[in-house]
């Protein structure tokens, strides 16, 4: 009986997986703002190659995208949740909504911050040859 529940177990596994692909890449299409921090993501790694990052800068950097990224993605469930259930204009969905784009700000504050202590070194040796 067990060898049966295993292969559902981790069919239930890999499908929850491909939820999860499937809700980034619809929150890809529709939001901007993701489409613009992947874009930058795509830089900070290619000038993190180039500079020659250190194994904990780039542990710094990768949290910091990953940050950012999953700051959008919840931003963004939560206005589509609250555009669901107060499609019209009232003023606890907006209070959410900004509250829910201050946690991205927070995130890619933070994610600059860290950018500019892993690169100002790196950056400015660059421009002093």
């Amino acid at each position: 009986m067990m060898e049966r529940r295993r292969p559902a177990f981790i069919r239930r596994r890999l499908n929850s997986f491909g939820y999860a692909f499937k809700g980034i890449a619809a929150a890809f299409r529709s939001e901007i703002n993701l489409r613009w921090h992947v874009l930058s993501a795509g830089a900070v790694v290619a000038v993190g190659f180039y500079v020659g990052l250190s194994k904990i800068e780039w542990a710094l950097v990768c949290f910091s995208i990953g940050l950012v990224w999953m700051a959008e993605l919840f931003n963004t469930a939560i206005e589509v949740v609250v555009n669901l259930v107060s499609p019209g204009h009232h003023l606890l969905a907006g209070k959410a909504k900004d509250i829910a784009a201050g946690a991205v700000l927070v995130a890619s504050i933070t994610a600059s911050l860290v950018g500019l202590l892993v690169f100002f070194p790196y950056l400015g040796a660059l421009f002093q040859k």
